[in-house]
């Protein structure tokens, strides 16, 4: 912000919201890290991509967006696949927990999208936005951190290289590259291009951390990037794309 010369000014009205947007972000982040602990990262990170469709589903029903019968389509191919990957073959902690952290995170993140676009946070400038929304999310981090296990120190080469790469490749890059992908692009593309998110969880579980991925976890997970690419590509273009 400070090199391109973005003003750090708010204003109060959208003070409330931006704080409202953070606790959103910090709320999901905060889930899909516990789910983690009971499910395989790919299980987790492919649950939480049906976002897209809980986006759809909610902009239908409380802003009477045409819904069309592929969006319903979608949903029942998507919630079959979860149901694969329920079924699949996991032997970790406690499943059941996981998967309801993962789907909490669904509509967590999805009020976070809509209250982005019906809202005055729509008009602030994407840089700024997200500069804020990651600093007050910074801070209800730490408030929770202080309510529950405390700050620990980081200690050694091995933790604060995963530390700093957390933030700058895993946040900061990829929230900027983001952006300027919608600006080149468009959303569209964009979106679907987004359908190596679980892909990419998967392959780094499996290969990084010996997750087990059986068969029918496989299944659900091609079911639901479908899902998620069907109403992704069937969606009206705007004027930019």
């Amino acid at each position: 912000m400070l090199l391109t010369g973005r003003s750090f000014k708010l204003q109060l009205n959208q003070l409330f919201i931006v704080f409202i947007l953070s606790a959103l972000y910090a709320i999901t982040a905060i889930l899909l890290l516990a789910s983690y602990e009971d499910i395989p990262s790919g299980v987790s990170t492919t649950i939480h991509f049906l976002y897209p469709l809980a986006v759809t589903v909610v902009m239908s029903v409380l802003f009477g967006e045409k819904t069309t019968l592929v969006t319903y389509i979608a949903v029942a191919v998507s919630l079959l696949g979860v149901g694969l990957l329920a079924w699949g073959d996991h032997d970790v902690g406690d499943f059941r927990r996981g998967v309801m952290l993962a789907l909490t995170t669904v509509f967590t993140y999805a009020a976070y999208i809509v209250a982005l676009m019906k809202s005055r946070a729509s008009r602030i400038d994407t840089l700024v936005l997200t500069f804020y929304v990651l600093l007050f999310g910074a801070a209800l981090f730490f408030v929770y951190a202080l309510s529950t296990t405390g700050v620990e120190s980081v200690h050694g080469w091995s933790h604060w290289r995963d530390v700093v790469m957390l933030a700058a490749l895993c946040t900061a890059l990829s929230d900027l590259t983001l952006i300027r992908a919608v600006k080149l692009i468009g959303s569209t593309k964009t979106s679907i291009l987004g359908s190596m998110e679980p892909l990419t969880a998967v392959v780094v579980g499996v290969i990084y951390f010996n997750e087990r991925f059986d068969l029918l976890s496989i299944i659900g997970l091609i079911l639901i990037i479908l899902s998620v690419v069907l109403v992704i590509a069937r969606a009206p273009k705007t004027e930019t794309e």
